[in-house]
């Protein structure tokens, strides 16, 4: 697999996770650096990972992964999404905002393989097309990683600029992803 073809399949496997970066960070209002490089660092590590697995795995074990991943996307997605919007017209104090952060904890575990699932997939396809894993690995992460980073940025620095109302609609791209997410698996 050449450079060009590697670069496109980590855009397009990074787009997912892009686009919860922007919401994210547009419902959290003021981003730090250190929840920046906790989105980054996650999602570009289990993009990273995913494919290994897929590609370690066999059939039988993507299929059944395969039944889900889009509910369990499209349920992570709408319930922080509805929790932002939710947070956007009933403000909190900052203490129970701090708690609520999606960059800490179970969230951002759950964030991390709800959008690299679909890199569990490509890595099985990859494998079949015995292509060696690593490049487009370290490849897939790195891309990730980054435009996770620069997707926080342009989050924070629209819900700055614009407030509560930016936040509601940074938690309504949660759940609209969520909701492409499971539309497309459903559809084909």
């Amino acid at each position: 697999m050449d450079l060009l073809t590697t670069v496109g399949l980590a855009v397009g496997l990074a787009m997912d996770a892009t686009a919860v970066a922007v919401g994210t960070s547009i419902a959290l209002g003021r981003v730090t650096p250190r929840q920046v490089f906790r989105f980054a660092f996650h999602f570009g590590l289990f993009q990273f990972f995913m494919p290994v697995l897929g590609w370690l795995s066999g059939r039988s074990f993507i299929h059944y992964i395969q039944a889900v991943d889009h509910w369990l996307v499209f349920v992570l997605l709408t319930a922080i999404g509805a929790k932002a919007m939710h947070e956007a017209v009933t403000p909190e104090d900052g203490a129970a905002r701090e708690r609520s952060d999606p960059t800490r904890g179970k969230s951002l575990v759950l964030l991390s393989v709800a959008t690299s699932i679909d890199a569990l997939a490509v890595g099985l396809s990859l494998a079949m097309l015995e292509v060696q894993i690593w490049t487009p690995c370290v490849v897939i992460g790195l891309v990730t990683a980054t435009l996770t980073a620069l997707g926080m940025v342009v989050g924070a620095r629209l819900g700055a600029r614009l407030g509560q109302r930016m936040r509601f609609a940074g938690g309504l791209v949660l759940v609209l992803v969520g909701v492409k997410i499971l539309f497309a698996h459903l559809a084909g």
